[in-house]
C-alpha cells in the first residue's frame, strides 16, 4: 500500500533503480570514457525533454551499454561520437520518440490559438 502510494508521488521506483543502475554503470568506465559519457548524459536530460520513465531508462541503459563497449573494445572516443557530439547526441535521443515536456505546451498554445481565432471577430 505504501510503495503505491509513494509511486504516485515519485514515479515507479523500478524506474528509478534501473536508472541508478545505469548511472553507476556509466561511473564505473575508465576515466576518458566516463568524462564523455557522463558529459553525455547529461546533454540527453537537457536536450531530450523526454518526460515518460519508460523511455528515459531504456535511453540510459542503452547509452551505458554503448560506452561500456566502447571502452571494452578501446574505441577512441572520436570514432563514437564524431566530429560533432551534439549531433551524436541529438540524433541518439531522437532515435527514442517519447513524450517530451513540450508537448504539453505546444498542444496548450495550439488551444490558445484556435479558442482566440473563434472569437475573432474579423
Amino acid at each position: 500500500m505504501t510503495a503505491k502510494w509513494i509511486e504516485l508521488i515519485v514515479g515507479p521506483l523500478e524506474q528509478k533503480k534501473q536508472y541508478r543502475a545505469a548511472k553507476a554503470r556509466i561511473e564505473a568506465l575508465p576515466a576518458p570514457y566516463r568524462a564523455a559519457a557522463e558529459a553525455f548524459q547529461r546533454y540527453l536530460m537537457y536536450y531530450g525533454g523526454i518526460v515518460d520513465g519508460d523511455t528515459i531508462v531504456r535511453m540510459y541503459a542503452d547509452a551505458a551499454d554503448l560506452w561500456e563497449r566502447a571502452a571494452l573494445d578501446r574505441t577512441p572516443i572520436r570514432d563514437i561520437v564524431g566530429d560533432d557530439p551534439v549531433d551524436f547526441a541529438e540524433t541518439f535521443a531522437q532515435a527514442y520518440g517519447g513524450r517530451q515536456w513540450i508537448d504539453k505546451e505546444r498542444a496548450r498554445f495550439i488551444d490558445a490559438v484556435d479558442k482566440a481565432a473563434k472569437e475573432d471577430p474579423s
